[in-house]
């Protein structure tokens, strides 16, 4: 017995140990890939908040690689397990709309008139993301703002390959248009939000209903940090942050892959430019360029890449990055036009940023008014952690305070 019992405390202290190993590994690798830039706000708490995600990252994939879980499954799980109490401000109740679940906040202070109404689509690159994620952020907007909103739980990949998600904040935003005297309401006054995917989520939903005469139009759009096209990821703000947390270039490609394929067989093309034809990459250069970046975004190293053809093969896998529900960058003036008021924010080291900006421009080229807020000091994913304990940052809560 005695035998046994030194045998095993001897196999667990070396598995212990390869963990740390293998987890100091990954974040020694991560590191070299890595860079802080020292406008960066807080970054060493930007820092230790990254060591923690690549520390959560590697556990996910040893217990996959023994047949445990998944890795994106533990990640979810680590994502969602913490869980806040009743909120004395609101009513919380947990509803579904169109086999979409949703989470619902009422203001409990009565209201002398219908109050206004947020469709929030959480961020999460269309793979991670809850109800419970965003939880903290959404229940500030409905105190803050006494609004009514409605946080969506759509359907994330791989599993739920494109349109899945688009089709649930779609279908969940349109039950709710037709049933807002429930929630006292105003019909005239909803606005759809979202953050990262979540907001390429509400822009795609945004331009579907601008056309529809048989549902009230929207009040306005409100775009976090949105990804909102899939044809240039060498555009000024992928290469100068290329390794920024929390999102690196590499990632934001391999998300957007995730969505369309529910794989990232043809990451490298994607990376490189060489998964769109240029002569259909030349047909949208009028709105996906770097020459529609103001010259203050190039400064920090920005280098014009060279245009790459693509194989038959290959576009035929990745096509729909073409259709504007996809990559609502794409869509048509005509559309576009339609639109409602928007207030767009964006961080000066994001990959994302410029996503932004070149559709900040697009709707102020066809006069929908614009409200644009630029943190500069900012990163991608920090409004969500405007409330998290000793894990905020006052920049986030800048930009929070400037949304609503």
């Amino acid at each position: 017995m005695a035998v046994v019992y030194t045998l095993l405390v001897l196999f667990l202290a070396v598995f212990v140990a390869g963990l740390i190993l293998l987890v100091m590994g990954a974040i020694n690798f991560d590191f070299s890939n890595s860079e802080i830039p020292p406008g960066v706000n807080q970054p060493v708490k930007l820092r230790i908040i990254h060591i923690i995600l690549i520390s959560r990252a590697v556990v996910g994939k040893i217990l996959e690689n023994i047949g445990i879980c998944s890795q994106v499954s533990f990640v979810r799980y680590m994502q969602g397990r913490k869980t806040l109490g009743v909120d004395p401000k609101l009513f919380i109740k947990d509803l579904w709309f169109e086999k979409v679940p949703v989470r619902i906040y009422q203001p409990k202070v009565p209201s002398a008139s219908q109050r206004r109404g947020v469709m929030f689509f959480h961020g999460g690159g269309w793979v991670f993301g809850s109800l419970e994620t965003h939880e903290k952020l959404c229940r500030s907007i409905a105190r803050e703002s006494e609004s009514v909103v409605v946080s969506v739980g759509y359907r994330l990949a791989p599993e739920h390959k494109y349109p899945a998600a688009y089709e649930d904040c779609l279908n969940a935003t349109i039950h709710f248009m037709k049933n807002v005297e429930h929630y006292g309401v105003d019909p005239a006054r909803i606005i759809i939000c979202g953050d990262s995917a979540g907001g390429n989520l509400a822009a795609a939903v945004s331009q579907t209903l601008a056309g529809r005469s048989d549902l009230p139009k929207l009040r306005a759009q409100i775009l976090i940090y949105p990804g909102l096209q899939a044809l240039d990821f060498n555009l000024p703000s992928y290469q100068q942050n290329r390794g920024v947390p929390l999102l690196f270039r590499e990632r934001a490609a391999f998300y957007m892959l995730q969505y369309l394929n529910g794989n990232a067989s043809n990451l490298e093309e994607v990376l490189e430019g060489s998964h769109i034809p240029i002569d259909i990459k030349l047909n949208y250069r009028k709105w996906v360029s770097p020459d529609n970046i103001p010259e203050k975004f190039k400064v920090r190293g920005y280098k014009p890449h060279v245009l790459l053809d693509c194989t038959t093969e290959v576009y035929e896998t990745m096509k729909r990055f073409c259709e504007p529900n996809l990559c609502p960058l794409l869509a048509e003036d005509a559309l576009i036009q339609q639109l409602p008021e928007t207030f767009m924010l964006t961080c000066e080291y994001d990959v994302l940023r410029d996503d932004g900006l070149l559709y900040k421009k697009r709707l102020e080229d066809n006069d929908v008014r614009v409200t644009w807020y630029h943190l500069e000091d900012g990163f991608h994913g920090i409004i969500n952690s405007f409330n998290n304990d000793w894990f905020s940052f006052s920049s986030g809560k800048r930009g929070l305070d400037n949304i609503m």
